[in-house]
């Protein structure tokens, strides 16, 4: 057991499989509505092999796609709500800046949908005395930013949940998922350990395509779920320089658009650092990950990137300070998976996956998403949200292996 309460004998509302933060925040709703759910981890939870963990996450509401700001704003209020339930913060509110090429259609996009400010000339961006804005390029300022501490974030929904019932076992590989009649769901561990529920929602990450191909007998419809190796890198502040990145000074959250995307939180977490990382990386295998694949091709255009844009606040000399493996969960159109596996297990089987890089800050509207699938058979908090989720649903790829996309150029992040 991980957490105090009960052995989990008997017969629960819901299992959750995946302890990352979409399952944390799935098994904190259902156990909110009094529900008895039961949330397993394959590995010791908060553990670093997936995508849940490391110092932090921004928050923002600036994205291409117009079906994810109503998400966004829905996961910021709830945000609020578990840290009013837990008593303490999780996430620093801060500015958030865009910048980019003029006529980059991603980047105004983004600004269009997330009711960012625009300032079409480089040098009155708030914050230009840091960012040295290239001939041609745009900025927009908006006020919905703000840094998560990702695996302070994970525990803490994680004990909200227990404190509202829930049984939590780490250290527990599910192989199996079996229906056994309607409402009759088995859950079978690696160890021969049975669990039974009504419900389960299954939300492991990069694991995905492998446990719904053991369990089903066959892949998703396409391969939609491809694990990726990516770098989290921490640079260092030139001197006399370090107070001015920091989130007490008020400097931003940023993510520059263009070839390579290139994301930022605040010096916070390791003072006289900035994190400045790169979007993406090679595919892996979850389970025999070279740990050092792509350091040169993830850092190298992240230096390059910094001396353009940066270059009198952060050194790019010797490399990044701190180098931390990560891993995506990538769909072919960075888009979610949120819907029921479907088949001969109808809606008794709920799928969260793919989020692809971009999906921490939503994690309390996604779990609340699918703990509502699973227990109503439909997320009216979502409706209410004013979130679609039809962009989510797995049927997307079956006439289509790119998902939402209808070419190559409506990419976004």
């Amino acid at each position: 057991m991980a957490a105090s309460g009960p052995e989990a004998p008997g017969r629960f509302d819901v299992i959750v499989v995946g302890a990352g933060i979409m399952g944390s925040c799935a098994a904190y709703a259902v156990s909110s509505r009094g529900a008895r759910v039961l949330l397993l981890e394959r590995f010791d939870l908060l553990h670093h092999r997936g995508s849940s963990h490391g110092e932090s996450r921004t928050i923002r509401a600036t994205y291409p796609q117009a079906h994810y700001p109503p998400m966004v704003r829905l996961a910021r209020r709830l945000w609020d709500d578990a840290q009013a339930d837990a008593g303490y913060r999780v996430l620093t509110p801060t500015p958030h800046l865009d910048l980019g090429p003029r006529d980059e259609p991603a980047l105004l996009a983004a600004i269009r949908n997330g009711g960012a400010v625009e300032v079409v000339d480089g040098a009155a961006c708030p914050w230009e005395g840091v960012f040295r804005v290239p001939d041609g390029w745009t900025a927009a300022a908006s006020e919905i930013g703000g840094v998560l501490k990702a695996t302070k974030a994970v525990a803490m929904f994680q004990a909200l949940a227990v404190k509202k019932g829930a049984v939590v076992r780490d250290r527990t590989e599910v192989v199996d998922v079996t229906k056994r009649g309607e409402g009759s769901i088995v859950v079978k561990a690696s160890s021969g350990e049975e669990f039974h529920a009504a419900k389960c929602i299954v939300t492991v990450g990069a694991w995905t395509s492998k446990l719904v191909k053991s369990v089903t007998g066959m892949d998703l419809p396409v391969q939609p779920v491809q694990p990726v190796h990516t770098l989290i890198c921490y640079w260092k502040a030139k001197p006399g320089r370090e107070r001015e990145l920091t989130t007490e000074a008020g400097f931003p959250t940023f993510a520059s658009y263009g070839d390579p995307y290139i994301y930022s939180t605040p010096s916070m977490e390791f003072p006289g650092l900035i994190k400045i990382a790169m979007h993406g990386g090679p595919p892996c295998d979850p389970d025999s990950r070279d740990w050092s694949t792509g350091s040169a091709a993830l850092v190298d255009p992240l230096a390059r990137w910094i001396d353009a844009v940066m270059p009198a606040h952060v050194d790019t000399a010797g490399g990044p300070v701190i180098r931390q493996s990560c891993m995506y969960s990538m769909t072919p159109d960075e888009d979610y998976v949120i819907d029921f596996l479907g088949g001969a297990f109808g809606k008794d089987v709920v799928v969260g996956a793919g989020f692809s890089g971009h999906g921490f800050k939503m994690g309390p509207a996604v779990g609340r998403i699918l703990a509502e699938m699973a227990m109503d058979g439909e997320a009216r908090t979502a409706a209410e949200a004013g979130v679609e989720l039809e962009h989510f649903r797995i049927g997307r790829f079956v006439d289509n292996p790119k998902g939402n996309l209808k070419d190559s150029g409506d990419q976004g992040r």
